[in-house]
């Protein structure tokens, strides 16, 4: 098993170094088309991480009547939380949205404090709420109509559940406890169009370019098998094996595979910190306060791509391109 095994990695060798010119042709154009779809993992990547962020930054707030009792509002936390796709449940008093009002005021008026003086204690106009955040984005429209279901139900608890208005922009506080529910429907509907996008152009790249390079792979080992159709069916003829002959042309498109995936992964490596650098120097992103990968952060899943790319490229396209002249 090991002079086999010996045999096939000299041979493999021997094989890149014969065929230069087109073991050449080969890495270069699997370096371009893995380098293609080292930029799109890298998009995705940074996608599916922005997705991420907006979920444990942006939430549902809900607002309270302030006739609602500390028991309700027990109550509603606890089964806010049981929710499918419910991540935490913070609740924000009356005067801590006065405060959080105040601090917003503050960075465009000097005179914030004044103008909002009248409005504490008993004054404070600022209903009290729960902000709710998700696991998942993609539930949002489901969470919320819960919310109002239970809002509803807490509020009737003595009545029929069939008496009570759940359309919370219509309802009073003998209807719900829910006095308002705000979110971002629009934006969150776009980001989770945006991710679903992005992975399926992803998928149909990933598709695309392993036909490809399956094909550059299979024409090189090829080239080989040609010059050498006449030794092959010799070794055929005195009895070895279809794995003996198979092994150093798989052994070939593993090296190319893997010096392509090596030149393809310090390319992206180079480029990639340097862009994201330019990228984030942008107001925007700084503003919304959402934060891009860095290389290393991709690095381990972009190398098990890779490999998976260069090794897995190889092999299949050796055995594309051997299944004719193994047939002796």
């Amino acid at each position: 098993m090991f002079s086999g095994l010996g045999y096939a990695i000299v041979e493999g060798f021997r094989n890149v170094s014969r065929n230069t010119k087109s073991s050449f042709i080969s890495i270069i154009t699997m370096i371009f088309t893995m380098f293609v779809f080292g930029g799109f993992f890298a998009i995705g990547q940074n996608v599916n991480s922005f997705l991420v962020q907006v979920q444990e930054k942006e939430g549902i707030e809900v607002f309270i009547y302030d006739e609602t009792t500390e028991q309700q509002k027990n109550e509603f936390e606890t089964a806010v939380k049981a929710l499918d796709g419910v991540n935490s449940v913070t609740f924000k008093s009356k005067n801590a949205a006065l405060e959080d009002f105040k601090s917003r005021i503050a960075k465009e008026s000097d005179n914030a404090s004044e103008i909002l003086e009248g409005y504490s204690g008993d004054n404070n106009i600022f209903p009290a709420s729960f902000i709710v955040r998700l696991t998942d984005l993609e539930k949002a429209t489901a969470v919320e109509e819960e919310i109002a279901r239970i809002g509803a139900r807490i509020a009737t608890e003595n009545r029929t559940e069939v008496a009570a208005d759940f359309q919370t922009e219509n309802s009073t506080q003998k209807d719900t406890i829910v006095k308002r529910i705000l979110s971002k429907n629009q934006v969150i509907d776009v980001m989770v169009k945006l991710v679903r996008g992005a992975r399926i152009a992803i998928g149909i790249i990933f598709i695309i370019l392993l036909i490809f390079s399956v094909t550059i792979i299979s024409n090189t080992i090829k080239l080989s098998l040609h010059a050498r159709r006449r030794e092959m069916s010799i070794m055929k003829y005195v009895g070895a094996t279809n794995s003996f002959v198979r092994g150093p042309y798989v052994i070939e498109g593993m090296i190319l595979g893997l010096i392509s995936s090596v030149i393809s992964l310090l390319l992206i490596g180079s480029m990639y910190d340097a862009i994201i650098k330019q990228i984030e120097s942008s107001n925007v992103l700084k503003q919304i306060g959402i934060n891009l990968l860095t290389f290393l952060d991709i690095a381990n899943g972009l190398i098990i791509v890779y490999l998976f790319l260069g090794i897995g490229i190889g092999i299949i396209g050796s055995a594309v391109s051997m299944k004719k002249y193994l047939e002796v």
